[in-house]
């Protein structure tokens, strides 16, 4: 079933017409070549595009919104918040992740022969700690306006000689994970069998009600990144959940697991306990095992 198709208006001052219009050109081939449901609608702003302009746009469109800055770096604003991947501020703790300084490399346990399947990609910062350990990933997202996000970021992070091997091992998928998922449907759908059964990990960072990242005794806030995903996205029902973590421990190779992130204070994902967990004051990876 075809999805229909979105229009999303992108801003960009005026003064760099010229250049945004390249980089328009740009995001238009990823969309075709990613067969995202979505078109741009290219505006023009006369004001410089300050937090000030940017909280008026957002109440003027009442939806999220594109925004390319004076600097050419691409944006989503939602709810008067702008961010992007930001993947080059993760630079340093890319290249020195390890298992010692990342529990997430503890809870997975990869290879450089690792074949990983992100099943709720996000802002792919995860991804980034997970492919910086030679492993290959596959990047799963639902919302076509953060594939967009994610697919430009790739390309512009690729085009930098440190980050090019890296970047060529992430595979950037448009789709809904519970139906990525599903079985093959006969046993002669060659595509499914190949798809299925092909990670060795399965991650899963589902969405959780905000009030869950608060750390009484830190007082931690949520991040930008998580504001604006709460705007786009809501946090999977308890069915929900258990249902997709039923699809991944069915997926996933046997012998691999699934790795579930989850807030400190959160309850166990899908009302099932974990095989193991490694946590720190503020996060908790859950880790389920599947057996050969």
């Amino acid at each position: 079933m075809t999805s229909p198709i979105s229009c999303v208006t992108l801003i960009y001052p005026q003064s760099i017409a010229e250049q945004a219009l390249i980089l328009i050109q740009a995001l238009q081939q990823l969309i075709v070549e990613a067969k995202l449901p979505l078109s741009i609608e290219a505006v023009a702003s006369e004001q410089k595009l300050t937090q000030k302009i940017r909280k008026q746009l957002s109440q003027q469109y009442q939806q999220p919104l594109l925004v390319i800055d004076d600097k050419q770096q691409l944006t989503l604003l939602t709810n008067g918040v702008s961010v992007s991947p930001e993947w080059n501020s993760l630079q340093r703790r890319v290249v020195s992740a390890g298992r010692k300084s990342e529990l997430l490399l503890q809870a997975t346990k990869l290879t450089a022969s690792s074949r990983v399947l992100d099943a709720t990609a996000g802002f792919g910062h995860d991804s980034l700690i997970l492919a910086s350990s030679g492993a290959q990933l596959t990047l799963l997202e639902r919302n076509p306006l953060m594939v967009l996000l994610l697919k430009y970021e790739q390309q512009m992070m690729a085009k930098q000689p440190n980050w090019q091997k890296l970047m060529a091992r992430l595979h950037i998928v448009c789709a809904e994970s519970t139906e990525y998922m599903q079985p093959a449907p006969t046993a002669c759908d060659l595509q499914a069998q190949t798809i299925s059964h092909a990670f060795d990990v399965i991650y899963l960072d589902p969405m959780f009600p905000e009030s869950s990242y608060a750390h009484s005794s830190k007082g931690a806030k949520v991040g930008k990144h998580m504001q604006a995903l709460h705007q786009i996205a809501e946090p999977p029902s308890l069915k929900e959940e258990q249902a997709l973590l039923s699809l991944a421990l069915s997926f996933v190779a046997p012998g691999g697991r699934v790795v579930v992130k989850r807030p400190i204070q959160a309850p166990v994902f899908a009302s099932q306990a974990a095989n193991e967990s490694w946590q720190n004051d503020v996060v908790r990876f859950d880790a389920y095992f599947t057996y050969l």
